[in-house]
C-alpha cells in the first residue's frame, strides 16, 4: 500500500506516538558533581543524571507522525510540547528582527577613524568573514571592498569599474584578492548600489554567459541570461533582475518584477517546445506580448500529442544568501533575486552508447504517486489531496483553528501542507481545468492561470519576508509534455530557517517540526491582513 497521509476518504492520516518503556541501567559508575551554586550558597548538582536503578517512562511528551502526501518526501514529526507552545500564539512563528551591526561606530567610541579603519581592514579572516555578511555599516563594507578587490572611480569618487587581470588560461578576470569575502560583501544589501553594480550586477561582470532574452517597462528590468556551461547538463537560463532594479530582499520584489522574471520563464519555455514540435517563431530581437505568448501556447496544444517527445521544465528559485565565519556557504550563489529554468529531455543515451535512461525530472515523482494511489485506491490522488485540505482536522485534535489555506482564487490554491518537509514550507497548487483536464504545466496554463501562479508566488515571498525569512528555496513538480495523467501542478517553497538546516534526521527524509500546520497557515494569514494595500502586490 502506497505510504501517504492522503486517504481515498479525504482526509490526512496523522499517527501518534505516546512513549512508555522501561530502561534498564546498564551504568557502571556514579560521577556526582557540583554544578555550580545558588545565590544563598545552596549547591546544585548533576545527581538526576545518576539514577541508582532501572528507569519506567510513561508520561512522555506526545510526537505526532505524519506521513507526507508524496511519500518520496519522508515523513514530519510534529513535537507536541514545543508545537503547543506557538499554538498558544501563532504570530510568534517569526524570527527576531536583527540589530545594526557596525564595528566601526563600535571602535569609534575609543579610538580616531583612522586607527579604527586599520584595525577593521587587518581583523582574522572569520571575522572578516562575519562582518561582511552582518554589516549594516554601508561605509564599513565600503572599506571591506576596498580590501578585497580594486576600484576604478570617476571624478567624483564614484565606482565605475573594477581592475582586471589575466588568470592562469590568459583571459582577463576581475582582480580579486578574496573571492568569497568579495562575493559575501557584494551579495550585503548594505553595500551601496554602486558598488553592488560594478561588483557584480552589471551584465559581463561575472561572465560571458549571453543575454538572450528581457524585459523592460517604466517599472522594471529584467535580463534573461543563457547559461550554455552549466551543472544542469542540457544547460539553462536564468531571469535575473537588471543592473538597474536593484531587488536584494523580497519586500522590495514589485507584481510588475514577477511579472517580468515569470514571462522570461514562460516564453523560453514555449518557443523552446515549439521549435521542438516543428513550430515556426518568427520573432527576434523582442519579446512576445502577453497575447503573443497565449497565442504560442495553444498552438502548442494543438500540436502536442502522443507521440511528441514528453519533456519537461525545471524551475527553481534560490532566495538568499549567506557565509558563516567558518567558511560555509549557507545558501545561494547570489542574493540579487533571480530564478532559474531549463527543459528536460525525456530521454538520455548511456555513456556506453549501448541505449538510453529517462532523464530525471522532479515531476516525475509526483507522476509516480498519483500512478500507485491510483493502483491501490481506484481514486484520483489530487482530487482527495485537495478534498483533504478542505477537511483538514487540527493536528492535536483540540480547539483552535483548523484551515491549512493562506490564500485562493478560483485557479490556484497557497496552502500550508499537512506534513513539511522545512519549517515554514508552503505549497502553491493548481486547481484550474485545462481542456485536457487538471492543469499540469505551464504549457497547459492560460493566461489568466498563470497570472494567479505568478500572484501566489510573489504572496509566499512577501509573507516570508513579514516572517524575517532570509533564505528561501522555491521549486516546481511539473508533468511532462503530452501526458494525460490527473496530475496538477504543484510549486514547493522551502525555508531555511536558523535552527533547521538539515542534519541526521533529514539525511533519513525525518523532517522534525515544532509547530502544527494549522497554526503557522494562521500565522501566514496574519501576515496575508498586514499586506493588504501593499502596492507591492497591485
Amino acid at each position: 500500500m502506497i505510504r501517504t497521509s492522503v486517504s481515498p476518504e479525504g482526509k490526512f492520516l496523522v499517527a501518534l506516538h505516546r512513549p512508555s518503556c522501561s530502561i534498564i541501567n546498564l551504568r557502571e559508575q556514579d560521577r556526582v558533581s557540583v554544578l555550580g551554586h545558588t545565590d544563598d550558597g545552596t549547591p546544585c548538582d548533576n545527581r538526576v543524571n545518576f539514577p541508582p536503578g532501572d528507569i519506567n517512562i510513561s508520561a512522555a511528551k506526545w510526537i505526532y507522525e505524519i506521513p507526507n502526501a508524496f511519500p518520496f518526501r519522508g515523513t514530519t514529526y510534529i513535537d507536541s510540547e514545543w508545537a503547543e507552545k506557538k499554538a498558544a500564539d501563532p504570530s510568534s512563528l517569526t524570527l527576531p528582527t536583527l540589530p545594526d551591526c557596525s564595528l566601526r561606530n563600535a571602535l569609534g567610541k575609543y579610538l580616531d577613524q583612522e586607527k579604527v579603519n586599520a584595525i577593521v581592514t587587518d581583523l582574522p579572516i572569520q571575522i572578516l568573514y562575519g562582518l561582511a555578511a552582518n554589516s549594516t555599516d554601508p561605509e564599513e563594507l565600503v572599506l571591506l571592498a576596498k580590501n578585497c578587490c580594486h576600484f576604478e572611480y570617476n571624478e567624483d569618487g564614484e565606482p565605475v569599474g573594477l581592475r582586471h587581470a589575466q588568470d592562469g588560461q590568459g583571459k582577463l578576470r576581475p582582480d580579486i584578492d578574496n573571492f568569497e569575502l568579495f562575493e559575501t560583501i557584494a551579495n550585503n544589501n548594505a553595500l551601496p548600489d554602486s558598488y553592488k553594480e560594478v561588483m557584480v550586477l552589471r551584465p559581463g561582470i561575472q561572465g560571458t554567459s549571453e543575454i538572450v532574452g528581457d524585459w523592460n517597462s517604466s517599472q522594471t528590468n529584467v535580463f534573461e541570461y543563457m547559461r550554455s556551461n552549466s551543472y544542469v547538463p542540457w544547460g539553462h537560463y536564468a531571469s535575473n533582475m537588471a543592473n538597474d532594479a536593484v531587488r536584494y530582499r523580497t519586500a522590495d520584489l514589485t507584481a510588475d518584477d514577477m511579472q517580468g522574471l515569470r514571462h522570461l520563464f514562460y516564453q523560453r519555455m514555449y518557443v523552446t517546445l515549439a521549435d521542438k514540435l516543428g513550430i515556426k517563431v518568427s520573432v527576434r530581437r523582442r519579446k512576445f506580448t502577453v497575447n503573443q505568448l497565449e497565442e504560442l501556447r495553444q498552438k502548442i496544444q494543438s500540436t502536442v500529442n502522443e507521440d511528441s517527445e514528453q519533456l519537461a521544465t525545471m524551475w527553481g528559485w534560490n532566495y538568499g544568501y549567506d557565509f558563516s565565519s567558518s567558511g560555509y556557504r549557507l545558501h545561494a550563489s547570489h542574493q540579487m533575486i533571480h530564478q532559474q529554468y531549463a527543459m528536460i529531455p525525456e530521454r538520455v543515451a548511456t555513456v556506453d552508447g549501448s541505449g538510453e535512461i529517462a532523464a530525471y525530472s522532479s515531476g516525475d515523482l509526483v507522476a509516480d504517486v498519483v500512478e500507485r494511489y491510483y493502483q491501490d485506491t481506484g481514486n484520483d490522488f489530487f482530487n482527495d489531496f485537495l478534498t483533504a485540505i478542505r477537511n483538514n482536522e487540527r493536528t492535536d485534535r483540540r480547539e483552535g483553528g483548523k484551515s491549512l489555506v493562506v490564500w485562493e482564487d478560483e485557479k490556484v490554491v497557497l496552502f500550508v501542507p499537512k506534513a513539511q518537509i522545512s519549517l515554514w514550507e508552503l505549497q502553491l497548487l493548481v486547481k484550474a481545468e485545462s481542456s485536457h483536464g487538471p492543469v499540469g504545466n505551464v504549457f497547459e496554463a492560460d493566461t489568466l492561470i498563470r497570472q494567479s501562479i505568478d500572484k501566489g508566488l510573489l504572496l509566499a515571498q512577501h509573507i516570508y519576508a513579514g516572517l524575517n525569512g532570509k533564505m528561501v528555496t522555491s521549486i516546481e513538480f511539473p508533468k511532462r509534455v503530452g501526458l494525460r495523467n490527473n496530475q496538477r501542478l504543484l510549486y514547493s517553497f522551502l525555508p531555511k530557517l536558523p535552527w533547521a538546516m538539515g542534519g541526521f534526521s533529514e539525511a533519513h527524509l525525518r523532517f522534525i517540526c515544532g509547530h502544527y500546520p494549522e497554526d503557522f497557515a494562521a500565522c501566514c494569514r496574519i501576515q496575508m491582513n498586514t499586506l493588504t494595500g501593499n502596492k507591492n502586490l497591485s
